[in-house]
């Protein structure tokens, strides 16, 4: 044996050890579509035995739904064969015996043999790198959303901290203003016959140190519910004597002629969280005081019915009401309607309002014309379910 044939048979036994242990699968196919020869990573991965896969056509292995495009792609490479990926670009899909598809990656190679044109498939399941590709991808939209949400976030903290500093430094100066001019008038009264004079200042000054202490209340108490550290505290406690507490305490409150009508319907014995629901009706009913003008009326009406085992309350002013484009942004922090920005106000109570009520399971709504007055509208629970304390964490 000469070196030539040598060479011819070691390159033969390579071939076929290549072709028979590849971890790919190889499929030689004829210019007329039929397999010649599959190697046995083929066989395992479509499930079929070689002698099932010889002498058939290549569209076996092809979904039904592309089968007939596939006939006219490949007599086209035939036509004009060179080395290339299949479908390049494309997401191409394999059809294994049981009728099971997979995504696969495909390159193509040709050559001759006995002058007839074979083509060779190399084909490769791309299952597991799909399935990489598609939770890295999900893995990038999670992260890119994360992010767009941070930024958002971030450009709306700096807007309320815009606002912030905005409201902040109007509502502080007022109330300031008002002390320092009060305690130097106060200073000046030194006569006996002057003692109402310093009196009248000295209430001033109370009134202008309260209202600084409602706005600090305010953002305390919305910093709490936002964080998620609001303890519910339910007790069993009589409605209608709570709510005539209230309306004593508003009255001191009241601008001239102006007076409060409150009516009770229903049962008297409520299960909830007094201080979130005193809270709750203190801000409505104090902001419909703030809202009216002299010798109008604030009426708060509540029903408690014990068979529904449902609370209404409703608190109507006459006042200044609620323009209709600004209507959808009441319940925003910082937010004022262009006819309320002249009348002191935080912009937080009705936000600190519909997270309270939120807290209780209730709801809140409301109805409003400018220049005709605006109701307010709560519903809740007459008795809530267990008596033990809660604490709400929306963190969590």
């Amino acid at each position: 044996m000469n070196e030539s044939n040598t060479l011819s048979l070691e390159s033969e036994a390579g071939f076929k050890a290549l072709f028979q242990y590849a971890t790919v699968g190889i499929l030689v196919v004829s210019s007329g579509g039929r397999i010649e020869l599959s190697n046995p990573a083929v066989e395992k991965l479509f499930g079929y035995e070689k002698a099932e896969l010889t002498g058939q056509l290549i569209e076996l292995l092809v979904p039904e739904a592309f089968r007939h495009s596939h006939v006219h792609h490949r007599e086209g490479y035939f036509k004009k064969p060179k080395a290339r990926p299949m479908g390049y670009g494309l997401n191409l899909f394999a059809r294994k015996k049981d009728g099971t598809q997979f995504p696969v990656e495909i390159s193509l190679g040709h050559y001759q043999l006995d002058n007839e044109s074979l083509a060779v498939a190399f084909v490769t399941d791309i299952t597991e790198r799909q399935r990489f590709n598609d939770e890295l991808e999900a893995k990038v939209k999670e992260r890119t959303l994360e992010l767009t949400q941070s930024l958002e976030r971030e450009k709306e903290l700096n807007d309320m901290k815009s606002r912030f500093v905005a409201m902040a430094s109007h509502e502080f100066r007022t109330p300031l203003s008002a002390i320092l001019s009060s305690l130097t008038l106060a200073e000046s009264y030194t006569k006996a016959e002057q003692e109402d004079k310093r009196k009248r200042h000295i209430g001033r000054i109370r009134a202008s140190v309260k209202n600084l202490t409602v706005i600090l209340d305010e953002f305390l108490s919305l910093d709490k519910v936002e964080q998620g550290k609001v303890e519910i505290e339910r007790e069993t406690f009589d409605l209608y004597d709570f709510a005539e507490d209230l309306v004593e305490e508003v009255n001191g409150m009241l601008k001239h002629g102006q007076h409060i009508r409150f009516s009770y319907n229903g049962a008297r014995d409520i299960t909830q969280d007094k201080k979130i629901l005193r809270n709750i009706m203190l801000n409505l009913l104090s902001n419909g005081v703030k809202y009216s003008g002299e010798h109008q009326t604030v009426y708060l009406d509540i029903n408690a019915d014990n068979d529904q085992q449902k609370v209404m309350i409703r608190v109507r002013d006459e006042g200044i009401g609620i323009p209709q484009e600004d209507q959808k942004n009441l319940f925003n922090k910082f937010y004022r309607a262009k006819n309320a920005t002249n009348i002191q106000g935080t912009g937080l109570g009705l936000t600190i309002v519909k997270q309270y009520v939120e807290l209780l399971n209730g709801d809140i709504s409301f109805i409003s014309e400018p220049n005709q007055g605006t109701t307010f509208i709560i519903e809740f629970s007459l008795n809530y379910p267990g008596h033990e304390n809660d604490l709400i964490d929306r963190g969590q």
